[in-house]
């Protein structure tokens, strides 16, 4: 059964409440650290916290059992891992040696007492716990913390700015051939997996003289397709049908082993089901590089896929200059004149201008606004009439040659001056991109939902702790000059 925390009081045992925070220190951790310091030792943001958690984890679950990791310990994994920027390994190795992170965690002992230590696989297996919906929750707690700390009053209204940017997927430049690869890959992986579980496996003893066909054949129409010779088409279709060709014999060899595999444990089963797909990937992706490279065809964009791995990975082609494609999905942010990160919304294949209803119904619902910028490609007639009615003042300019109306609203000088600090949103974004949001190594859509809402939420924690050093700073610095004054 898991608990919340509650640290007991033992010999040798460093408290949480007594975490050293380094109040001059540049580094990213000594404000995450104030930050969960503040929510642990504060009895008000501790409840609401860490009663989601509990929602989250721990709802229809049984009480009785081996206790499972402690949810503090789970929250504050989870955010130095993205606050920080670093992968499992290396989180694994700050859990093992870092004193700071060890007395935040509240496993830390004093010298001469056990040092209790936790697996790499015990931190991934529950850092995966969390969820995308408790964490769009639990962002909104944190930014009520970070208003707190920030001293904003009841009735203040916020200065809101809403941009998008590219989180990229952890996937190759895709093509259809080398798709095409490696569901051929993937599935002689699969084959690999089965006879190792069955020694007596019939027609797989040269699975091995298959995948390196299949390689060669690959790179032969590559090099066929990036040649410029007199005669690149008859090469590149030669070379295609002839990759086609193997791809079908084994394709067909594949479906045939399928009907006859025994399935003689969970293990066979989890095999089977793999195979299956990536034979399911084979399939498709001949079909499209037949249909491309030897008919002519032109594949629509719903019939191509980029990734075998990360399904849901979109092509998004932004027109800047360097940055031509990009592979991954659009995310939303909109954040207050604080700097807070209030709100953040997944694109599901949709643009810019379709995301804004549905931002304006958690926002305005939660917050008072005073003034909120977009920049031009969240434009559109319906959000403007729908955000209009609801904000003092809004700056969306319009997508297109604006009429005469419009062109005297976007002349007026609070228009141009709330257009000009929209421009501070990339600095958001940018901060983001820093904590790891510029690309999700984690596999699986569930995994990237979750790895972005980690890491908006530890951008905010980060955010809050710049704050609160500041403010120890400037209350150190008083100090000083009060006891200077008094001698």
């Amino acid at each position: 059964m898991r608990k919340r925390f509650e640290q007991q009081l033992e010999i040798g045992l460093k408290p949480i409440s007594e975490t050293r925070i380094f109040t001059k220190s540049r580094d990213e951790f000594p404000a995450l650290v104030a930050a969960l310091v503040l929510i642990f030792t504060n009895p008000d943001y501790n409840k609401q916290i860490f009663s989601m958690l509990e929602r989250s984890i721990m709802d229809g679950k049984n009480k009785t059992g081996r206790p499972g990791m402690d949810l503090w310990k789970i929250f504050v994994l989870a955010q130095t891992r993205l606050a920080l920027n670093i992968d499992y390994d290396r989180l694994h190795v700050m859990v093992t040696n870092d004193s700071v992170l060890r007395q935040l965690l509240g496993i830390e002992r004093e010298t001469g007492f056990e040092h209790e230590e936790i697996g790499l696989q015990t931190i991934k297996d529950n850092v995966r716990l969390l969820d995308d919906k408790t964490l769009k929750k639990l962002n909104d707690e944190i930014v009520k913390v970070g208003h707190i700390v920030f001293k904003k009053k009841e009735t203040e209204a916020l200065s809101l700015k809403t941009d998008s940017f590219v989180i990229e997927s952890n996937v190759h430049f895709p093509t259809d051939y080398n798709l095409l690869f490696d569901s051929a890959r993937k599935a002689l992986d699969m084959i690999d997996k089965y006879k190792d579980n069955h020694e007596n496996t019939q027609g797989w003893r040269k699975s091995k003289d298959w995948r390196n066909s299949m390689k060669t054949l690959s790179r032969i129409l590559g090099q066929a397709s990036s040649s410029r010779g007199k005669f690149r088409e008859r090469n590149i279709k030669k070379a295609a049908n002839n990759y086609i060709s193997k791809a079908k014999v084994l394709l067909s060899k594949l479906e045939k082993s399928i009907l006859i595999f025994d399935i003689s444990d969970v293990k066979d089963l989890a095999v089977i089901i793999d195979l299956e797909y990536f034979n399911s990937m084979l399939d498709k992706h001949i079909d499209l590089v037949e249909r491309r490279l030897i008919n002519d065809e032109t594949i629509p964009h719903a019939d191509k896929l980029f990734s075998i791995f990360e399904t849901y990975t979109e092509w998004i082609s932004k027109g800047k200059i360097n940055k031509k494609v990009e592979l991954g999905k659009r995310l939303s942010i909109t954040s207050d004149h604080f700097g807070l990160i209030v709100d953040y919304h997944l694109h599901e294949n949709i643009t810019d201008s379709e995301v804004v209803i549905d931002i304006a119904d958690r926002v305005l619902n939660s917050y008072k606004i005073d003034t909120w910028s977009f920049d031009k490609g969240y434009w559109h007639k319906d959000n403007k009439e729908l955000l209009k009615s609801e904000v003092r003042k809004l700056i969306m300019p319009k997508k297109g040659k604006p009429n005469k109306n419009e062109k005297a609203e976007e002349g007026e000088a609070e228009f141009k001056k709330k257009r000009r600090h929209h421009s501070a949103v990339e600095s958001n974004i940018n901060e983001l991109e820093h904590r790891g949001l510029d690309r999700c190594p984690d596999r699986g859509y569930d995994a990237f939902k979750r790895y972005v809402g980690v890491g908006v939420m530890s951008y905010n924690l980060h955010r809050i702790g710049k704050e609160i050093l500041k403010q120890k700073r400037l209350e150190e610095k008083s100090r000083q000059h009060l006891r200077a004054q008094s001698q």
